[in-house]
């Protein structure tokens, strides 16, 4: 990646970041709210075009039903987004990803799809991972067990009338583990792992670009899967100096369905 490429993102990223919504997975953060809208529809108002159904999820034998990293012993890790937030900063980051061939991995709010479904495909058709993060963004390990299954079946629903499946990784809100119960109600759903992660990047505190940036290197591995948000102008400025020292230390960024095949 060049330095004018860098500095492109860099001054992008500090642009938006007035703009940024708080969509971090802390208990403590803020649900987000869009301009305009003070319920999301039940169906997306523009349904996204008709293509091939989508991956669906696959079981990895030998991974646990929670997976929070892959093999130690090859170069390859995943970036994973919580996706909610503002879409012009989503787009932004998947095209920086694509910029330096990486793929990642996205975890979709429903109601966030109900507001833009073309996210959906526009995810899908850059090669990366589509998931599940499910429907509201609550903090599902204090729910009840229907509620739970509701926000898990909920956001399923809207994936698979967006992309013909429920797309390939569930990942808990609000939460790095997910308790027992809501295992086995993701399971149930059609969800053979949860996607949990061992770095967390801690973006949505907003902390700054560079803190970002230091504090995913300090800790990234081998098989590591990190945390990572939509939503935020420091995770788009970050991202350059990411991709170019995953890129210096032989690092594939890579979707996490390859990641654990």
């Amino acid at each position: 990646m060049t330095t004018t490429d860098r500095r492109g993102a860099l001054r992008f990223g500090a642009g938006l970041t007035a703009a940024a919504l708080t969509t971090g997975c802390s208990t403590a953060a803020r649900d987000p709210v869009v301009a305009g809208h003070s319920a999301s529809p039940a169906h997306p108002a523009h349904p996204a075009r008709a293509a091939p159904a989508a991956p669906g999820p696959r079981r990895f034998p030998g991974q646990p039903a929670q997976i929070e990293h892959g093999p130690r012993n090859r170069p390859r890790v995943a970036l994973t987004f919580h996706g909610q937030g503002d879409p012009a900063i989503a787009y932004a980051l998947l095209k920086e990803a694509e910029r330096a061939h990486a793929r990642v991995t996205v975890l979709a709010v429903g109601t966030w799809l109900d507001e833009h479904p073309a996210v959906a495909r526009r995810i899908l058709d850059g090669g990366h991972d589509l998931g599940n993060h499910t429907l509201n963004h609550r903090d599902i390990n204090t729910m009840s067990e229907a509620q739970a299954r509701a926000e898990i079946t909920g956001c399923a629903d809207r994936i698979r009338r967006l992309t013909g499946s429920i797309g390939t990784w569930f990942r808990p809100s609000r939460t790095q583990q997910a308790t027992p119960l809501v295992v086995s109600l993701a399971a149930a759903a059609g969800y053979p792992h949860v996607l949990s992660y061992d770095v967390d990047s801690l973006d949505f505190t907003s902390p700054g670009a560079a803190e970002v940036t230091r504090k995913v290197t300090s800790q990234i591995r081998e098989g590591s899967v990190v945390s990572l948000h939509f939503g935020y102008a420091d995770t788009v400025a970050a991202l350059p100096a990411l991709l170019e020292d995953l890129d210096r230390r032989g690092l594939a960024a890579v979707t996490t369905t390859e990641l654990l095949t």
